[in-house]
């Protein structure tokens, strides 16, 4: 009898992973909790609880020829850059053209998975959703879990004084869909990533004044590299990848900073990254330089204190009026549905094997696929994962020992202090 799996999302990750359990012969039912598929890429204009939230400009930041799932392309006619709408077509026709909508069943939250008492002979799963009102469980013989890491908003609001006294409005950027809230407003966005530079930039175009605040400083590149090809067809070569791991790492960042200061000098535009040793994948705006020398946006340090109407900087005494504060801090990740015995979280990180498999589990018979922020694009990442995970679910492939397992996880903790992710 096929062997029954749960996957947790309907994603590009639980998408690819219903698609490569159909391919072993195994039998997957996946449970979304909202009404459609696409996870992430799917834009609504409120914000659902326990999904990703976009805002209404989002564009890829990998090319589509380098973020496509391995045996379906995008269309012909797609830009580059895929925006929001048409990424969650392209997801669309995959599920169609494999056929998957048949294992999803929507509106259906995973409320518990646990093992069962005779788990460490069988491996099998309790898995309690909720439809509807109606609560069901059932028996599975292996759990995929897909549910990213960009659903629970990191808000260190204790490291902001006097935030509490702040009499205009503050929000995560997971709350952010258009720029029009932004209007003749002065606007304090918090946080260098992707999405910090996009609502900064955005904002730009509508508000007063805008302030970018930043700790660290990071490299910004444009979607528009050498000779106008995208970036990533340049930079994530094979022959790139061989030459910078065959480099001493002193000599790779001295490389980088000279390819990421061709467009603009950081240090001209207090933009330079403080931590060049733990390199962390690029920001990606086609905007921003120009936006800083155009003085539509301000590059700040980090905040001192906030007032009822204005900030101080920690570069000087003087308070900035502010009205709207919007905080780009970035996600914690977590398993509310998982005991915390079967994945233990610390200091963001989990203690996954591979970034998928739990070190520790008696039997080898959860993964968690897409929880890994790749130098890149997550779809062929993820569906790579998902092709390996379910042969082992299957029982083709083997994992190693327990111990063999826990020291790699170790050993990867005390090498990459920053998180989930590396780029080289």
């Amino acid at each position: 009898m096929a062997k029954r799996v749960a996957i947790v999302g309907a994603g590009v990750s639980g998408l690819a992973s219903i698609k490569c359990c159909l391919e072993e012969g195994l039998e997957p039912t996946c449970f979304e909790r909202s009404d459609d598929l696409g996870g992430l890429w799917r834009f609504t204009e409120h914000v659902e609880e326990g999904r990703a939230s976009l805002y209404k400009s989002v564009v890829s930041n990998s090319c589509k020829e380098m973020s496509c799932y391995p045996d379906f392309p995008f269309p012909e006619d797609y830009p580059n850059y895929v925006p929001n709408s048409q990424f969650l077509e392209y997801l669309r026709m995959y599920a169609n053209q494999f056929n998957l909508l048949k294992c999803i069943q929507f509106k259906t939250k995973v409320c518990s998975v646990t093992k069962r008492e005779d788990f460490n002979t069988t491996g099998q799963w309790d898995v309690v959703t909720l439809c509807e009102g109606k609560q069901e469980s059932a028996v599975f013989d292996a759990v995929m879990v897909c549910t990213g890491f960009l659903t629970n908003p990191y808000l260190p609001l204790d490291s902001f004084p006097g935030i509490n006294t702040f009499k205009g409005q503050y929000f995560h950027s997971r709350q952010y869909k258009h720029p029009d809230i932004f209007k003749d407003k002065s606007v304090l966005v918090v946080g260098m990533g992707n999405s910090g530079t996009d609502i900064a930039v955005e904002a730009s175009h509508l508000a007063k004044k805008v302030f970018l605040s930043t700790t660290g400083g990071a490299w910004v590149i444009s979607r528009v590299f050498d000779s106008g090809y995208p970036w990533d067809m340049v930079f994530t070569t094979r022959f790139q990848n061989l030459f910078r791991n065959s480099l001493p790492t002193p000599i790779v960042n001295w490389l980088i900073a000279k390819k990421m200061n061709s467009w603009f000098n950081h240090a001209n535009y207090g933009l330079i990254p403080e931590d060049r040793i733990q390199l962390r994948e690029p920001v990606l705006n086609d905007e921003l330089p120009g936006r800083i020398i155009t003085g539509k946006v301000l590059i700040k340090p980090s905040i001192k204190e906030v007032k009822e109407n204005s900030v101080v900087f920690n570069s000087s005494p003087e308070e900035e009026p502010i009205d709207i504060i919007v905080f780009a801090t970035g996600y914690t990740f977590a398993f509310p549905f998982l005991d915390e015995s079967v994945v233990k979280v610390e200091d963001g990180q989990a203690s996954l094997y591979k970034y998928i498999f739990p070190a520790h589990l008696q039997k080898p018979t959860l993964a968690v696929i897409g929880l890994i922020k790749p130098f890149g694009s997550i779809l062929p990442t993820g569906e790579t994962q998902a092709r390996w995970a379910v042969r082992v679910l299957k029982g083709v492939n083997k994992l190693p020992p327990s111990s063999v397992m826990i020291q790699e996880v170790n050993t990867r903790k005390e090498n990459k202090p920053s998180g989930i992710h590396t780029w080289l």
